[in-house]
């Protein structure tokens, strides 16, 4: 932990401890905060992927919430053991494994953190555009994902669809409802 920054609070210069640990993920806790990360470098890649007017969109049952949830499209970065995995190449391959569609221009829109006060977890966004469908998607095997290609002007409205139907909304569609929720002054 760098003391060059200013105001940091006591619990930032804690020593760190590993409370439980998974495959996946590992509990931690330092000073008085627990919080959650990925275990063994991993991370994660989430892709805005743009056809034409329409975002992708995919649904998936999520163990965590009990229920489906309407979300970008998404995936590790180095969970298949490829410790080296490049944020872009992980991006390409869960786009068109989620999707079924290929991306001709992938852009890195930056690091974001979720839920920092929770989550040590970063995600890079990535933009897809120039894409080409080259299969069903759906997942791999253990995954039952539903795809569904929305108009970008209907997009408030599909989420409220989605959510009167019982589906849970992953907070980072958020990046395409800003204009609905604030307004435009």
């Amino acid at each position: 932990m760098s003391s060059d920054q200013p105001n940091l609070p006591p619990d930032a210069e804690a020593p760190e401890e590993v409370v439980w640990e998974g495959r996946f993920i590992v509990a931690r806790k330092r000073g008085r905060w627990e919080y959650v990360s990925r275990a063994r470098g991993i991370r994660a890649a989430l892709i805005v992927a743009i056809d034409q007017g329409h975002v992708l969109l995919v649904e998936q049952f999520r163990v965590p919430m009990g229920i489906r949830s309407l979300e970008l499209p998404a995936g590790l970065v180095g969970d298949a053991d490829d410790a080296d995995e490049e944020a872009e190449t992980a991006a390409r391959r869960e786009l068109e494994e989620e999707t079924g569609y290929r991306a001709g221009r992938m852009d890195d829109c930056g690091q974001f953190f979720s839920s920092p006060g929770m989550l040590s977890e970063s995600f890079h966004l990535f933009r897809a555009t120039g894409l080409t469908k080259v299969g069903d998607g759906g997942g791999t095997d253990s995954e039952d994902i539903t795809v569904y290609r929305v108009p970008l002007d209907e997009v408030p409205a599909f989420v409220e669809e989605r959510r009167q139907a019982g589906v849970g909304i992953d907070a980072k569609l958020l990046l395409l409802l800003g204009a609905s929720i604030i307004g435009r002054g």
